[in-house]
């Protein structure tokens, strides 16, 4: 389950819930227990007396009301009206009652036999008043454990997250190179301190696999450049024979264009290598349509017998400060995709206004694919054919590198237009 409050957050509101249900539960058990104490107690009084009051009379008629101890009783016979009770109470029924009337708030016990009809009143005014009082001042009284609850929440939230915000910040100031950050130093042997130790191992760990990734995209790469030297050295002496047949030509073509598209790909990922450690150098300048023309001759083996053209426009010059390497790597990969995916038509690529575009006539993308399309080892639904998905992840990491962006679009005449900007986002 996430929880989308603060962990400090959580502690104050725990603390002012718990203050507030406490005192508000205490409040409400005070006001049940005084309400019926009192209800007993008056009730039982009223009852007490009235019956005690009854049994005399009977014994003695001559006994004068009104009759009471702090009390205030009457007497009177059914049919005869006794205007010294108030109306209200007089038509209550046997038992005890409580009576709002316009002199105040009264208990009245009401006993009406066949004979006799008698009442107990009590003046319960004044306890209503303290019992107003009470309720007001158990209502101030939750308030400010409320809010005694609160400031107590937010110094111990304080106190408890002090080691915890500690040590997100000393996360956020580490750098990337940093082998050991050495967290656990700072801190007591508690379970912040265990969590730093942990964090301290874990980013022991991944530091040495970064370096090891590193170290082996670099060897790899380095190492690969050599073999491939041999290949693309060997493809030239092959194709300067005049006496070649067509065919054979055209699978050492193949074996050239792969040779100088795989020698590509090993320097640019040198290239990241080399920016992620931090000693990459800036490059030279380079005409970006003279890069784009050598890849649209080095593709065109590719096309067989398909009924595809492909097409360059120069509107104006672009020069771009990237080895050559990272731009064959960038833009053959757009240049690939589109001819992998279009069976028949056109490929466009457009150079000017600082960017490169790529418009096939193929089936283009469904739409809810279009943001997945450089995720690794994405290759889509339907997509048929060999590949693993990392063409487009490498376009992405290279951009993300010098700062360039890339937009995948679906043409409104249909195919797929793929935008590569050198200067960012538009």
């Amino acid at each position: 389950m996430l929880y989308k409050r603060r962990l400090r957050s959580r502690i104050v509101f725990s603390f002012l819930l718990f203050g507030t249900l406490l005192s508000g539960l205490f409040a409400v058990s005070t006001l049940f227990l005084q309400s019926t104490l009192e209800d007993e107690l008056i009730g039982a009084t009223l009852k007490q007396e009235l019956d005690d009051y009854l049994v005399q009379l009977h014994q003695d008629p001559t006994l004068v009301e009104p009759f009471h101890t702090r009390i205030q009783g009457y007497v009177t016979r059914p049919g005869d009206p006794n205007h010294r009770v108030n109306a209200q109470i007089r038509s209550l029924d046997t038992g005890v009652h409580e009576v709002e009337t316009a002199e105040g708030f009264f208990k009245a016990a009401v006993r009406k036999d066949e004979d006799l009809w008698a009442f107990l009143i009590y003046d319960i005014t004044e306890n209503q008043r303290l019992t107003n009082r009470l309720v007001w001042s158990l209502v101030a009284a939750v308030l400010a454990f409320s809010l005694l609850s609160l400031a107590l929440g937010l110094w111990s939230s304080s106190r408890v997250m002090k080691p915890v915000s500690d040590l997100a910040e000393r996360l956020r100031q580490l750098r990337e190179e940093t082998p050991s950050p050495g967290l656990a130093r700072w801190f007591a042997d508690d379970e912040v301190g265990q969590l730093a130790a942990a964090l301290d191992a874990y980013a022991e760990r991944v530091h040495h696999l970064v370096e090891r990734d590193r170290e082996f995209n670099a060897d790899v790469s380095h190492e690969l450049r050599t073999p491939l030297a041999v290949i693309s050295g060997a493809t030239e002496l092959l194709l300067a024979q005049k006496d070649l047949p067509e065919k054979t030509r055209t699978r050492i073509l193949r074996i050239a264009r792969a040779a100088r598209q795989s020698s590509d790909i090993t320097t640019a990922l040198l290239h990241l290598v080399r920016a992620e450690q931090g000693t990459n150098s800036d490059s030279e300048s380079h005409n970006v349509y003279k890069i784009v023309d050598k890849l649209i001759h080095l593709h065109e083996p590719l096309l067989d017998n398909k009924p595809l053209k492909l097409k360059i426009v120069d509107e104006d010059k672009v020069s771009v400060i990237a080895p050559e390497s990272v731009i064959a790597v960038t833009v053959g990969n757009l240049i690939a995709n589109a001819i992998r995916y279009t069976p028949s038509g056109e490929v466009v690529c457009t150079i000017g206004s600082g960017r490169v575009l790529v418009e096939d006539t193929g089936p283009g993308i469904p739409e809810s694919e279009l943001p997945h399309v450089m995720d690794r080892h994405y290759r889509g639904t339907g997509v048929s054919g060999k590949g693993s998905g990392l063409g487009l992840a490498i376009v992405q990491r290279l951009c993300e590198l010098y700062g360039w962006s890339i937009r995948f679009e679906n043409r409104s005449s249909g195919g797929l237009r793929a935008e590569l900007n050198f200067f960012g986002e538009n």
